[in-house]
């Protein structure tokens, strides 16, 4: 079931008192500017669009979600869940990605820079375009 938050101004009255459970939230194409959400679980949220520029996601459950062309600039995800999760023409500039866990279906954008942040559960390999399963 999805789950849906009629504002910004709703999501962090409940984040304040304190909910943490968030999955299936529908953000599609929200003002997130600057929220602070960390240790939340937004896994199977759908955030294509959003703009979360400068949010404090460090430490939340972002598996399975979708930001596809949302706007990450200076977000930070560090520590995060990202198994599964859609970044494809998402904006990621200066976003601080250090200790996120992906996997090999974890998509990130064309030219993200996968040298610049050490996440865990991938090993970078320069010579393709993403995540390259370890064990594979």
């Amino acid at each position: 079931m999805t789950m849906t938050v009629c504002s910004a101004a709703d999501l962090v009255s409940q984040y304040v008192s304190g909910r943490r459970d968030f999955r299936e939230i529908d953000l599609q194409g929200a003002d997130l500017q600057g929220i602070q959400l960390a240790g939340a679980d937004l896994s199977y949220g759908d955030f294509s669009g959003a703009n979360l520029a400068g949010a404090n996601l460090r430490g939340c459950d972002l598996s399975f979600a979708d930001f596809s062309g949302a706007n990450l600039s200076g977000a930070d995800l560090r520590g995060c869940l990202l198994f599964g999760s859609d970044f494809r023409e998402a904006l990621l500039e200066s976003a601080l990605l250090d200790h996120a866990d992906v996997d090999a279906y974890t998509q990130f954008p064309k030219d993200f820079d996968f040298k610049a942040h050490r996440l865990h559960g991938i090993a970078v390999d320069t010579s393709v375009q993403g995540p390259r399963n370890p064990s594979a």
